[in-house]
């Protein structure tokens, strides 16, 4: 294959597999990170003890509290009187470990629930035309129990009641489906497809070390624009939330579900950067310094005879004796 062709080849290669290390990254932390029940459980239960999401579970569960009240007795000097509180209760039962259980236990039954009809594992498609919900009687009945052995007051009498919660809407259904089975086709290929494409670009490279620097600062930007990625949609995200939802907690939670995409790129900077320098000092210390193995040779290798009337020359330069040595020539004689 002619060297130019064979440059171009690299370089393509190279380039492509430089694009696809963030998209392959950012499609296996969705198809394996976020489908995966145990590790989002894992990820969102240190948020239990979140000032911001505290206040925020808080704020809701009080202000159903007092839709019921208002409903229920329609009476509305009662607001009032009842809403502190009814707010520093449930923001008391937020520090409590029967919270805890709660909202692990309600994260793994919503991420359940989701995922199994993203996967369509039920088969069914009239599924398609109702909304995802979740029965909320299994936490209850968890929480409940979790309190009677806290010897709460009352904690018998808790009602167990099967609510459908809807956590997904139906129109929304059909597209999230379409969209998790390409991440999960994505998330196993793209990154795949870029240690495939770095390896061929650099075999093919007419200069190796090159291509593998290359490769090294292009992994590197590669994981610098997904960190830039990540806090752009950050931002973007909190942008676009209703109003009612309150930022700080909304952002925990970003920040707790991109934790790994965030060490991934730092990750990936690091990598290159250092692989880069690696093969920069291995260059230059090598051109500085040739190898041992290679002195021995240089050593014994045969000299270049000089001329003859460069050796008299020399010869000459260093003991001063030359043709007009001694005085008066070779037929001179001392007293002449």
């Amino acid at each position: 294959m002619p060297p130019r062709l064979r440059r171009a080849l690299s370089a393509a290669l190279i380039t492509l597999s430089c694009l696809l290390v963030p998209l392959g990254a950012l499609a296996a932390w969705a198809a394996y990170g976020l489908a995966d029940t145990g590790r989002y459980v894992t990820t969102m239960a240190p948020l239990a003890s979140d000032p911001d999401v505290r206040n925020a579970v808080a704020d809701t569960v009080g202000a159903g509290i007092m839709r019921e009240v208002d409903e229920k007795l329609d009476v509305r000097p009662v607001r009032g009187a009842v809403g502190p509180f009814v707010h520093d209760a449930v923001h008391s039962f937020t520090q409590t470990r029967a919270f805890r259980l709660a909202w692990d236990e309600g994260n793994r039954a919503t991420h359940d629930a989701v995922l199994r009809a993203l996967r369509d594992e039920d088969g069914d498609d009239d599924l398609l035309e109702q909304p995802v919900t979740v029965d909320l009687a299994p936490v209850t009945a968890q929480v409940k129990r979790q309190l009677a052995e806290d010897h709460m007051p009352l904690a018998d009498r808790i009602p167990v009641e099967h609510t459908a919660f809807a956590v997904l809407p139906a129109q929304e259904l059909a597209p999230l489906r379409k969209g998790f089975h390409v991440l999960e086709v994505a998330g196993f290929w793209l990154p795949v497809a870029a240690v495939v494409f770095a390896v061929a670009g650099i075999a093919l490279a007419v200069h190796r070390r090159r291509a593998i620097t290359a490769t090294a600062l292009g992994t590197a930007l590669g994981g610098a624009l997904l960190g830039v990625t990540l806090a752009v949609g950050r931002r973007l995200t909190l942008a676009d939330l209703p109003t009612d939802v309150p930022q700080p907690a909304a952002g925990a939670v970003y920040d707790a579900l991109t934790a790994t995409l965030r060490m991934v790129s730092w990750l990936l900077l690091g990598l290159g950067l250092t692989v880069a320098l690696i093969t920069w000092l291995t260059r230059n210390v090598r051109v500085l310094y040739p190898r041992a193995r290679d002195l021995p040779a240089r050593r014994n290798a045969p000299r270049r005879e000089r001329p003859a009337a460069f050796e008299d020359e020399t010869v000459q330069a260093e003991t001063g004796v030359g043709a007009g040595w001694p005085p008066g020539g070779p037929t001179a004689t001392p007293g002449a």
